[in-house]
């Protein structure tokens, strides 16, 4: 038995069994800890503050559906990364469009994840995509137009302002998943001015699907490997668009133009 004194009127005294009781219960209390932290995102288990007394600016939202399905390893998931890299380096060279742009990213191969929730550019970290599993392009979709409205809502909430958000689709294969309600949806959002959808396709992809999901505005077919340069149009236009007063309609740099990174699909 130990004791400690305070003073000469109070006396606590720990036993053994006592001290090894506090020990046992702090190594169960942090090996918990570390076991949640281990199977649960940072982002999941702790979440992100959202910052809007900080920057009240206007926002523009916008959701990268990213295909990472097998289809895509070697130089196409290679040069997808560099293209997002490239994008929050361009992002963050104006002033006005890192505090107003946000970011999410849904990837979908084998199944769908929400792999970057919206961020401001200063706050974007690339994540490192790996391919791997088919196609569940409507399930992706569905998720992503969810993705909007919800942050939609949180501005309106929160008091504030925000440009038309931005869906950008990049595929190249054929969904595996029924994608038919997507298609609609994103067709009567676009429609209705809800969101800018907007359906890029690498070689291989299914065009008459994205067709189908685009509506009026034609999905566009890639150049080779320019995913560099479509994210640079991406970051020109919505920075371009971050100038604006919102409810404006911006013109935006035709990417089928001599010299663009893409072509309209037939």
């Amino acid at each position: 038995m130990h004791s400690v004194c305070y003073g000469d009127d109070l006396r606590l005294t720990i036993t053994k069994d006592m001290m090894q009781l506090q020990s046992f219960s702090a190594h169960f209390f942090n090996s918990g800890v570390r076991r949640m932290l281990e199977q649960t995102p940072f982002s999941s288990a702790f979440p992100k503050r959202e910052d809007f007394a900080l920057n009240p600016e206007p926002r523009v939202p916008c959701v990268l559906l990213l295909d990472v399905s097998g289809s895509m390893s070697g130089a196409p998931i290679t040069e997808l990364n560099a293209g997002l890299a490239a994008y929050r380096e361009d992002l963050l060279q104006d002033s006005l469009a890192r505090r107003r742009v946000e970011v999410a990213i849904v990837t979908f191969g084998g199944t769908v994840n929400t792999v970057c929730e919206f961020t401001t550019a200063e706050g974007f970290v690339p994540p490192s995509l790996e391919s791997t599993g088919d196609t569940p392009l409507g399930r992706a979709v569905e998720h992503g137009l969810d993705l909007i409205e919800g942050r939609k809502q949180t501005y309106r909430d929160n008091g504030i302002a925000y440009y038309r958000p931005w869906v950008f689709l990049i595929t190249d294969g054929a969904p595996t998943d029924d994608w038919s309600a997507a298609a609609e949806r994103a067709r009567t959002g676009e429609k209705k001015k809800q969101f800018s959808f907007f359906a890029v396709g690498v070689e291989g992809a299914d065009f008459d699907v994205l067709k189908q999901m685009s509506g009026e505005k034609p999905p566009l077919k890639l150049k080779g490997l320019s995913f560099r340069e479509l994210f640079r149009w991406l970051s020109t236009s919505q920075q371009s668009v971050s100038r604006s007063a919102p409810g404006t309609e911006i013109p935006l740099q035709d990417p089928t133009a001599s010299g663009g990174w893409a072509s309209v699909a037939t």
